[in-house]
């Protein structure tokens, strides 16, 4: 998907005898991103949202998102964890941080980087639901649809990738290459 023209940022990181080669140029990253924002504003222009970050992953692509929203909004944040610094979920789910806000009769967006089996999702529904909200939306940078075995809805997907590992743009190996502005896909 990354073009070859992108001679600003390397196409292969090699870490610990890992190889990653450049799978989304940051451009097309900001264009998908600048879309996302687009169908939000037109659902939820008048709603007032609450955005909630799953971190670590998402803070970059929800300060992308909400600058590209352009509408009035709050933003909230939570944590959940299943991969700790594995390369592989571990599939137990750990709540180290829930929202602060108070979600009754909210219109909240739960904001992700990536959804690979789901599971972290809908252990985060159920979470999000039993607070009573107006309504919830899912929007997700990365899907990996082949890997899906929880019964979740994603409303907004920037991308469906490979049921592979990937760095950069807030996604980490480590704790490490969050800051990369493209995604990188570890090569098999």
């Amino acid at each position: 998907m990354a073009k070859a023209a992108d001679k600003s940022i390397p196409h292969t990181i090699a870490f610990e005898g890992h190889r990653f080669h450049l799978h989304l140029a940051a451009r097309d990253i900001q264009a998908r991103v600048t879309e996302l924002a687009r169908t939000i504003r037109l659902t939820h222009a008048k709603k007032h949202p609450l955005l909630i970050g799953v971190l670590s992953g998402s803070f970059v692509f929800l300060a992308d998102l909400v600058r590209a929203l352009d509408i009035p909004c709050e933003i909230d944040f939570c944590k959940l964890t299943s991969y700790g610094d594995a390369r592989e979920s571990s599939k137990h789910i750990q709540t180290d941080m829930l929202p602060k806000s108070d979600l009754k009769g909210r219109h909240v967006i739960l904001v992700e980087d990536i959804i690979d089996t789901g599971r972290t999702l809908a252990c985060l529904l159920e979470l999000v639901e039993a607070r009573a909200p107006a309504s919830i939306m899912v929007v997700s940078l990365l899907l990996k649809k082949e890997a899906v075995c929880a019964n979740v809805t994603i409303d907004h997907v920037g991308f469906s990738i490979p049921n592979r590992f990937v760095i950069g743009y807030g996604l980490d190996l480590g704790q490490q290459f969050r800051n990369l502005q493209a995604i990188y896909m570890l090569e098999e």
